[in-house]
Order: C-alpha cells, then structure tokens, then sequence
C-alpha cells in the first residue's frame, strides 16, 4: 500500500506514533471497514504504530429464561460474532506485517458497556483512533463515536464508506471561533503542517460570529506552524453542513477539521446539527475534536 505523501511530508507526521483502529462486527455481513484499510495506509505514511480493536457485541439472555434450547443459540451467535471479529483482526494484522507497519490486534466479543468502556480506554491511549462513520444514525458506530468525543481525550477521524487510503494534500479547517474548532486545529497540525495547502474557512450568516476570533486571526498562528495556509468566508446557503460539502467539492478536499458537538448530543439529535449532518453525509474523512 504506497504512500501518498513525499518524504519531507511523511517527517512531518511524526508527531503521530500512535494510530488506534476500532472496528465492530454485528454480524449482519453488510458492514464496511474502510476504517482499517484507510488507518493501515496512515500509519505507513506516519511510520506509525497501528493497534488494531475488532469487537463484537455479546448477545445475552433475557434475565428469567433458563430455556436450555435459548442458552444454545445464543452462545453459538457468540461464537459466530467472535470469529468474525477475529477473522478482521487477523486479517488486518497480516495486511500490516505485508506493508511494514508494525501492529498489534485484539478481538473481542463483550457486552455493550463493556465493549464501550474498552475501546474508549485504548482511546486515551493513542494519538488519534480511526473509525467509520457507519451507515445508520443509530447503532454502536455512532454510540462509538459520540462517546469517543466526549470521553476519550483524543480526536477522531471518521471515514466514510469508500475513502480507502489516507491523504492529506488538500486540508479544509472548519472555523467558527468556538473551543472545539481552536481544539480541533491544534490538534490536526500534524496534518495541516503535511499538506500542500490548508483553507480556513467560515460559513456567514448562520450565526452571530462578530465576537470570536475570525479565521483571517488564526492563519498567522497555522503560519508560524509552518502550515501553508489561506482563509475565506462563505455565505450560508441552506445549512452550514450542506454549505461545508459545497466548499469540499470546490477545493477538491482530502481532509475536513471541524471541532464537533458544539451544542450538546442531545440537542443535536432533537433538532439537528453541523455534526450529525456531516456525519451521515460526509463526502470525505472528518478529523473531529470536542
């Protein structure tokens, strides 16, 4: 799996050694993990260590049943769950050895807090975990990924279905001045330092933004980072998420920074946002921090 990147590109992304993969298996057979794919070719750009998790989520009896016809079927979904988690694991891990990239892989079949609770624990332990952005709106991606942002310390990024191979030549940072923009900045500038040519840019006219910082203020500070960097404003036109899709076609984006969950999941889910939207309808890897 070549990399992308130039050499002086890839020196650059030393600042990220170590790379987490989640992947989970439910067992339908219609799951997609350009997540793996995708994070196996950053870390060989990045010369990084890969840990890849692949878990399942452990079917349980309904208390009271003591059918043993019940037991029976349910321990051998389990099974079944486990083998296929492994068998992505293991086939991840020999993909990496083929590519040079030095890897370690665990497979796991766990109740849902736990699996949760596991994988948000190697979260806090990577520089940055490596996700897909999932086909349904509800579903342990998603649950994943929310509670990653909030909980793990660490940011995201979230490939959608069909983004195979990392690159980051053309990087768009989504700017509106709030906490979780300035963290989701700082915390790509690995790649913001990597790529050829990095866009702030600001969608006008959804939202009063006379009192944050403008993105014309953060280039200078991306400058001194040695990033390559231009800013522009855009007019809202129907939404900010449909507004953000726009200007990624326009720029012929590789990568989309955004800080996420600027109002609360819960106000998100009720009545929408900038987050949700780009998570169900992202055309490109999202790098996300809360």
């Amino acid at each position: 799996m070549p990399s992308q990147l130039s050499s002086k590109q890839t020196a650059l992304l030393t600042g990220i050694r170590d790379i987490l993969v989640a992947v989970t298996e439910e067992g339908r057979g219609d799951e997609t993990a350009d997540a793996l794919t995708y994070g196996l070719s950053l870390a060989q750009a990045a010369d990084a260590h890969l840990t890849i998790q692949s878990a399942a989520c452990r079917l349980t009896v309904v208390a009271g049943v003591s059918w043993g016809i019940v037991n029976d079927l349910v321990a051998g979904e389990n099974r079944r769950l486990h083998a296929l988690a492994k068998t992505i694991a293991d086939r991840a891990h020999e993909e990496a050895a083929n590519a040079g990239v030095i890897c370690t892989s665990e497979a796991h079949v766990l109740a849902y807090p736990e699996l949760i609770g596991r994988l948000t624990a190697r979260a806090r332990l990577a520089d940055l975990t490596v996700l897909d952005a999932g086909a349904r709106e509800v579903g342990i991606d998603r649950d994943l990924i929310d509670t990653l942002l909030f909980s793990s310390g660490r940011p995201l990024l979230v490939v959608p279905p069909g983004w195979k191979t990392f690159s980051a030549r053309r990087v768009l940072v989504a700017w509106d001045g709030s906490a979780q923009a300035a963290r989701a900045a700082n915390e790509a500038l690995p790649f913001l330092r990597a790529a050829e040519v990095v866009e702030i840019v600001s969608v006008i006219g959804e939202k009063d933004l006379s009192t944050s910082a403008a993105g014309a203020e953060l280039a200078p500070h991306l400058a001194r980072h040695g990033v390559n960097v231009s800013v522009t404003q855009v007019p809202v036109d129907g939404d900010v998420a449909a507004t953000l899709r726009t200007r990624v076609g326009l720029f012929r984006a590789d990568m989309l920074v955004m800080g996420a969950f600027r109002h609360s999941r819960l106000r998100e889910w009720f009545f929408g946002g900038v987050t949700q939207s780009m998570l169900s309808h992202s055309p490109l890897p999202l790098f996300l921090a809360h």
